[in-house]
């Protein structure tokens, strides 16, 4: 582990109390404006939160897997927009950088985003590439001692807020699929990069997502992500990022799935029908039971593939494990809590709605659960020889 056990204790504990006493009371405001006041992103700063995943060599905190998982666990008793914050800079956005970063890229950028000094954002979706990552089209041409980057970026998570975008851009013209894409470390302010209008999204309020659109956007050689070794590589990077990506999602949800039940429970304790508190009836009692059931299975799920990865083992079949069963589980037990809470759930004032409507993006991002099926079943073929 990278903290004792009694530092990783003071560390989930001062979580918790930051969760519990400045970021609950404030999520219907955050839902209502659709911002994070400054204030609270400053207080994340101070708390390290930006660079939970870096190492404490570049000013990070430097977490294992595991007490990530742990730490994230506490973050997902809030609303998820808090958590998409910081949650770029402690993932996709910095870990390709961490895992694949020349010395001097590291040096550079690693502890402006583990201050929280720079937010990165990872622009690899595109309108017509989605799932299917691989078959992106923006270019990067090279000219002048640089690469001349040309496409779309689409849905990019704090694209509005950047001051980093790793850049997936296709190197080799000559292809049509994963090979022949490299990554880039495109500064925000860049000549030739605009963004689009904030997405209005279906939940999660307060986490923005624009396109962004390179034309004519030159970078230097030095932009390129891990130097010229890494050259049409860019893809191996960004399948790096996701073992850790999915857990942490996993994670994530674990959390909101937890802060559901607990709600539930409570509401179903307190509300009274037929003259007696619905906890009673034993078909509420089953909700609450699936639900505990379910979300216990997740985290232990996260638990034990975080810790094997940390052990070293391949855990790429057991992340998609886990991101297909806790995003799927956060859901139902999203849809239970509605249904406890009665007509009460369905209205904004509970916060109960927002959860279910925050929580479908889960089933989504960091790969579809169709691609986790797909992906688990083609390496359990794989490994049986088949």
């Amino acid at each position: 582990m990278a903290l004792d056990q009694p530092t990783l204790d003071a560390l989930l504990d001062t979580v918790r109390k930051f969760v519990r006493n400045r970021l609950v009371p404030l999520e219907a405001q955050i839902a209502r404006e659709d911002r994070i006041p400054d204030e609270i992103v400053a207080e994340m700063r101070a708390l390290g939160l930006f660079g939970m995943t870096i190492p404490e060599e570049y000013g990070g905190l430097g977490l294992t897997t595991l007490e990530e998982c742990y730490v994230v666990m506490e973050l997902g008793r809030t609303s998820p927009a808090f958590r998409s914050v910081i949650g770029t800079n402690n993932g996709i956005g910095s870990q390709g950088l961490v895992m694949d970063g020349t010395a001097a890229q590291k040096a550079h950028y690693l502890p402006k985003m583990a201050s929280g000094e720079i937010i990165g954002s990872f622009a690899l979706t595109e309108p017509d590439a989605g799932s299917d990552a691989g078959s992106l089209t923006t270019s990067a041409r090279a000219k002048d001692r640089g690469f001349v980057i040309n496409g779309t970026k689409r849905f990019i998570t704090n694209a509005p807020h950047a001051q980093l975008f790793t850049v997936f851009a296709r190197t080799d013209p000559g292809t049509n699929n994963s090979r022949g894409v490299s990554a880039f470390l495109v500064d925000a302010s860049s000549k030739g990069i605009s963004l689009g209008p904030a997405n209005r999204k279906m939940g999660q309020q307060g986490a923005h997502v624009c396109d962004v659109i390179f034309d004519d956007c030159w970078v230097p050689d030095a932009a390129l992500l891990g130097g010229p070794a890494n050259l049409n590589k860019g893809f191996l990077t960004a399948m790096k990022t996701l073992d850790r990506g999915r857990l942490h999602i996993s994670a994530l949800a674990v959390g909101c799935a937890e802060r559901l039940i607990e709600d539930s429970l409570s509401y179903a304790i307190e509300r009274k029908q037929f003259g007696e508190a619905i906890a009673q009836f034993q078909l509420i009692q089953a909700m609450l039971a699936d639900s505990r059931t379910e979300a216990y299975a997740a985290r232990c799920m996260v638990l034990d593939a975080a810790k094997r990865r940390d052990d070293g083992e391949p855990v790429t079949t057991l992340a998609s494990c886990c991101k297909l069963f806790a995003s799927e589980m956060v859901g139902r037990v999203a849809d239970r809590a509605v249904q406890i809470f009665g007509g009460a759930g369905y209205m904004e004032e509970y916060g109960i709605e927002r959860f279910y409507r925050d929580v479908r993006l889960f089933r989504i991002y960091e790969g579809t659960s169709q691609i986790q099926q797909t992906l688990i079943a083609r390496n359990m073929i794989r490994d049986a020889g088949g």
